[in-house]
């Protein structure tokens, strides 16, 4: 793992992180319903890990010399709650699989802060995916 190809996968999941802000911010927008106000609660509620996360791999990647990325990846818009609520355990489950495979590169780089920094956002990743899967265990079809 060179350092320019480090770089490259954090601005991925840099890009995975701001579209996530998005993703919450406009699906706290778009929930509708009798539970409008809990979804939209839960949806900002996820924004400032989301923040944190995408503050501390910027400034990551400008200390190892590289520029962040102000693209976002796309942002899919379902219809409806439980799409929306779907495609939050979709989003989570790939930040999961990255962020796992890039704490594995970071150890291989031989950043060890890197790589234990990027554990604790599996952990953050892990909880907010379990606490949607929650949500939609009992969640009309």
């Amino acid at each position: 793992m060179t350092k320019d190809e480090l770089i490259d996968k954090l601005n991925g999941d840099l890009a995975d992180e701001l579209g996530a802000i998005i993703q919450y911010v406009v699906y706290a927008a778009r929930a509708t319903g009798p539970y409008r106000p809990q979804l939209s609660q839960f949806f900002l509620a996820e924004v400032a890990d989301e923040q944190l996360h995408a503050q501390f791999l910027a400034n990551k990647i400008v200390s190892l010399g590289g520029k962040p990325t102000t693209v976002p990846r796309e942002v899919a818009l379902p219809e409806g709650n439980r799409a929306m609520l779907e495609a939050v355990v979709e989003a989570e489950t790939h930040a999961m699989k990255g962020y796992t495979a890039r704490a594995q590169e970071a150890e291989a780089y031989g950043d060890k802060g890197l790589a234990v920094q990027l554990e604790d956002f599996i952990r953050d990743e892990s909880s907010h995916l379990e606490e949607t899967e929650r949500i939609l265990r009992d969640w009309p079809l």
